[in-house]
């Protein structure tokens, strides 16, 4: 990495949390982005400083474009969007379209993620099989994490405002969600 470092942030998708670089160097025009610490992006002698530039990330190649915009003399404000919104509404969204559970399980950190409009459910950057199932109260979606037998159970709140409350139990024990 070189002293034009201008921009880091973190992105949580389904199959992970992402670190995105942008160096920027205002005196040779050079624009370098980092996914997760590899190139994935480079332009040299760019004239023009202000722009933006357009990238994928993860394995789902979700989207990112870095605003590059002039605020003052030579300062530069940079922006991350991803899938065509701020990082900080993309985040909001994606905190009512997805459920994530951080658990241990054998001495290893899992980090489960489940997409509700599909049911996907992803385990450390790998999307799972999984069976799913109506029962009385709701649906449950199996899987298997190593040894363990997981399950989402997915219940009506009874309230239409909360919606549906979707539950992760590995070996019967309920996991606590965790918010990204």
């Amino acid at each position: 990495m070189s002293s034009d470092l201008a921009g880091v942030w973190e992105v949580a998708l389904s199959d992970g949390v992402h670190r995105i670089e942008f160096e920027h160097g205002t005196t040779t025009g050079k624009r370098v982005i980092y996914v997760d610490g590899k190139e994935v992006l480079r332009r040299d002698w760019m004239f023009k400083l202000v722009g933006k530039e357009t990238f994928n990330v993860g394995k789902s190649d979700t989207k990112a474009t870095i605003n590059i915009d002039a605020v003052s003399g030579f300062a530069y404000e940079y922006t991350l969007e991803i899938n065509g919104k701020s990082l900080k509404k993309y985040m909001e969204n994606r905190s009512k379209v997805t459920s994530t559970w951080v658990l241990n399980l054998d001495g290893i950190d899992c980090r489960v993620v489940l997409e509700k409009d599909t049911m996907d459910v992803w385990c450390n950057g790998q999307k799972i099989e999984t069976a799913g199932e109506f029962v009385d109260d709701g649906t449950e979606t199996h899987f298997t994490l190593g040894d363990h037998n997981c399950c989402v159970k997915a219940v009506s709140s009874g309230k239409r405002r909360d919606g549906i409350i979707h539950t992760l139990l590995v070996d019967g024990t309920e996991i606590a969600e965790c918010t990204e």
